[in-house]
């Protein structure tokens, strides 16, 4: 970015850092926003899209964003902020619905298309303007719109434009506000990422001076103003989340924390020693371990519906933990693991997002918990906390392990959940994983398990009919979680894998492999 293209900006802080404020208007994407400006190194933080512009004002960000939404501008009850944010002299970017704001408020007119646009575009770069600037003149990007502008405000110009779409990009450098129809926080838009730093350096003037070293930071001092001297339970599952969690924690609060492992009857095979044996042992963290098997089983006896699965599971993780801490004296706080992509699917907490699924962390517990909760990774992705997790030391047989479901195999055990259900997915989830990692792909695949369908089919064995069960084995590439695609795993091991559970698994004679990418279907089956 040359001298003269560079926009002047107030180097506005928060707690030492620049800051750029996303408002959110109910886009799926929006925290993938907040993670590609985090990825800039520079601090970024979501709003509700109706934050009023005195507060804006009062965090003087160096940068504005818009997210993307469901719905259209011109629509009765349309999520729209305050006009008087444009006067604001912020550098703002919209993205999809978030650009169609600026239009519709600015003066210029939004209509429906004739023909929608959604998935990969190419768009033709007429004016690189400050955006573009060293990119090609043809870009592709990822569209996700019915609407289309038809008529620009004045004092803006046009940048880039599709056969669809006269206008998929535009700028007033006056008045430091860009557009963009497209989505460039998403993997697909091929120069996303350079799209977002033009705008992030050459309109905000950001400097690059946050980096996860800094969240460590500012997460063990929120900690400690929160907790005071009072007692935190960290429920911990062993996971990567919630052994972050408990580190974090024991690195703010040091005795102050006591973790509490549960064994609650649908773990991995021989999950609950292991854990137990390396967050003691080598982590020297201190884990208090709970046998509570028979009472989650008994619990989720008859029940097949999966919402009321992380119901009963919340509930039981909650009468354990409060018994446990009536154990250690005053304990008014409970830690857990939640990220992001747990948040945005089970409820929309900062704008109009669609509720995917109740996750057991966010929407399966009860209302009158009697802790207050402690969720320092709720505004992280995975990968964000893999990296967290290394600024804190963990060893890596913990930062690369891969997610495990809170409600663990009673939502990959499709029906009801009884003792045997459970030992046989545990086997067949054995033998995948450990096929996986002898072949070298653990680590290069982002999460892959076994799943028990609530289906028989018939089979051969010998020379006897067969009536069995069926397992799904899925594995799914993804850098956060909120999309992903199904692993494209040799055929050799494939064949391997479902000819070993077939042969060592008592009750399975059938072994189906999912290649269903998220979306449309999500990463768990339930």
């Amino acid at each position: 970015m040359s001298d003269n293209q560079r926009l002047d900006s107030p180097l506005a802080r928060v707690d030492g850092h620049q800051t750029v404020l996303v408002l959110d208007f109910g886009s799926q994407y929006t925290q993938l926003i907040a993670r590609r400006v985090r990825e800039n190194r520079v601090y970024c933080e979501i709003l509700p899209f109706d934050t009023p512009v005195e507060e804006i004002r009062r965090r003087s960000p160096i940068g504005l964003i818009l997210s993307g939404g469901p719905q259209s501008v011109y629509a009765p009850g349309a999520a729209l902020p305050d006009p008087t944010l444009f006067e604001v002299g912020i550098p703002t970017l919209g993205i999809c619905y978030g650009m169609q704001i600026m239009v519709h408020l600015l003066g210029g007119e939004v209509e429906r298309s004739e023909h929608r646009e959604y998935g990969r575009a190419e768009v033709e770069v007429t004016d690189p303007g400050l955006l573009f600037e060293g990119l090609g003149d043809r870009e592709t990007v990822w569209m996700s719109h019915g609407d289309r502008i038809r008529d620009l405000p004045e004092g803006f110009r046009v940048c880039a434009s599709t056969t669809n779409a006269p206008t998929v990009a535009f700028e007033s450098s006056d008045r430091k506000i860009f557009g963009i129809q497209f989505h460039p926080e998403v993997s697909h838009t091929v120069s996303g990422g350079e799209i977002l730093r033009n705008f992030l350096y050459g309109a905000c003037g950001a400097e690059g001076d946050w980096g996860m070293a800094s969240y460590l930071e500012e997460a063990v001092n929120r900690i400690q103003t929160q907790v005071g001297d009072g007692t935190v339970l960290c429920a911990l599952s062993g996971g990567v989340d919630s052994s972050v969690v408990a580190m974090l924690l024991h690195r703010a609060l040091g005795k102050q924390m006591v973790a509490v492992f549960v064994d609650n009857g649908v773990l991995r095979k021989a999950e609950a020693q292991q854990v137990l044996h390396s967050l003691r042992d080598g982590l020297g963290l201190p884990v208090v371990g709970v046998e509570a098997a028979s009472r989650f089983l008994s619990a989720l006896q008859g029940i097949e519906d999966p919402e009321e699965k992380r119901r009963i599971i919340g509930h039981l993780f909650i009468e354990v933990f409060e018994e446990e801490a009536s154990k250690h004296g005053d304990v008014r706080y409970l830690a857990q693991g939640t990220l992001y992509p747990d948040v945005i699917e089970s409820v929309s907490v900062k704008g109009p997002s669609a509720v995917i699924k109740t996750h057991h962390n966010v929407g399966g517990l009860p209302e009158r918990l009697g802790f207050e909760l402690i969720e320092p990774l709720r505004l992280l992705f995975k990968d964000e906390v893999r990296q967290l997790g290394r600024e804190l030391g963990l060893p890596e047989e913990f930062v690369g392990r891969h997610p495990f479901p809170g409600p663990g195999l009673a939502v990959r055990i499709l029906g009801e959940v009884t003792p045997d259900r459970v030992s046989l997915l545990q086997e067949a989830d054995a033998i995948f994983l450990q096929e996986l990692r002898e072949a070298g792909l653990y680590d290069k695949v982002s999460q892959a398990f076994a799943v028990l369908l609530p289906v028989k089919s018939v089979g051969v064995m010998g020379d006897y009919r067969t009536y069995e069960n069926v397992v799904a084995i899925r594995s799914v590439n993804t850098q956060d979680f909120m999309t992903a695609d199904w692993s494209p795993l040799p055929y050799e091991l494939l064949g391997r894998v479902a000819s070993r559970i077939v042969n060592e698994v008592s009750g399975v004679n059938r072994v189906v492999y999912d290649i269903t990418s998220k979306p449309p279907g999500t990463i768990e089956w339930e």
